[in-house]
């Protein structure tokens, strides 16, 4: 192995740039070549491919988002055009590629294993819900953003006796959700899965103020529905003067946290040495603070499990 190359595909996510770093570093340091992959699978086939050096990678460990450009490209699902990946592939003389992103770019990986291009998934996703990995590249520093963002929404709902409800990403994951909300002392942590009581909470709510609190939070994962949907259905057991907000993408954005930068980094390095192992269609995670690795294959029939003891602690905490 001479070459490697690397792309980022589906949502960005904080520390995505710091597992670029690593791996563009580890290789060098092993005598490999790196070549940046730009808008993922569909830079891939479209021969977009940038040379990478440890300059050009040294000061990006503090930065959001992926200097390498990302994209949706349901097209790679399709064989020939994974063929004509592949192709491109060889064409530059790269012998193996490091995809980072979410559950979707990790069969682009398995299938360019399967045409001779062993490939490696880092698992960059906000949302926390890969199989086989405590955390996921960009989790951590979505959740520090979702936090200060709530931090600032509970001023305004003090200064006006509000009630809100705050709707985080996470898309069907409320990994996010569980953990903010517990983070910011919300009244009720609401996720898709688990079942919810929307009379109980308005009881909650309507408790609160009575036991003299001048504002009410609800934290919603995206999963669940709108948070103005759950608003109109809360009024139905409750007075509230209320209000729906949608955090949105500004938890993608941002500077990566520690955390973040040091979990992404331990799995570039960790992926970079099994492709120099010969290892291929592998997804890397974390666990107990250290990379492991699955089959890519295992994760599709996996399901994530979430620390759903945060949801109990919170609920232990509200309870009237």
């Amino acid at each position: 192995m001479k070459r490697i190359g690397i792309l980022t595909s589906g949502g960005d996510a904080p520390g995505m740039n710091a597992a670029i770093r690593a791996v563009t570093k580890t290789a060098i340091h092993h005598g490999l070549e790196v070549v940046g992959i730009r808008y993922g699978f569909a830079g891939l086939v479209a021969g977009d491919f940038v040379p990478l050096t440890a300059e050009d990678v040294d000061h990006k460990i503090s930065q959001g988002g992926t200097f390498l450009y990302s994209a949706r490209y349901p097209e790679f699902a399709q064989e020939e055009v994974q063929k004509k990946g592949a192709e491109q592939l060889r064409k530059h003389g790269i012998d193996a590629v490091i995809v980072i992103g979410g559950d979707g770019s990790y069969h682009g990986a398995l299938a360019l294993t399967r045409l001779g291009i062993n490939s490696v998934g880092l698992p960059g996703t906000i949302d926390n819900d890969i199989p086989y990995t405590e955390y996921t590249i960009g989790f951590d520093s979505a959740c520090r953003t979702a936090m200060d963002a709530i931090d600032k929404i509970r001023d305004t709902a003090s200064s006006h006796h509000r009630v809100f409800i705050v709707n985080v990403m996470g898309r069907e994951c409320g990994d996010i959700a569980m953990r903010v909300g517990l983070a910011s002392g919300a009244d009720a942590i609401v996720i898709p899965e688990r079942p919810y009581d929307i009379k109980a909470i308005a009881e909650t709510l309507k408790q609160g103020f009575a036991d003299g609190k001048d504002h009410g939070l609800v934290v919603l994962a995206e999963g669940v529905m709108e948070a103005e949907d759950f608003k109109n259905e809360l009024l139905k057991y409750g007075d509230f003067d209320a209000r729906g907000n949608v955090l949105g993408h500004m938890q993608r954005g941002g500077s990566p946290t520690v955390e973040d930068r040091v979990n992404a980094t331990k799995m570039g390095n960790y992926a970079v040495n099994l492709l120099l192992d010969g290892k291929g269609g592998l997804a890397v995670g974390m666990e107990n603070g250290q990379p492991n690795t699955h089959d890519i294959l295992d994760l599709f029939d996996g399901k994530h499990q979430g620390d759903y003891s945060l949801l109990d602690v919170n609920e232990e905490m509200t309870k009237n």
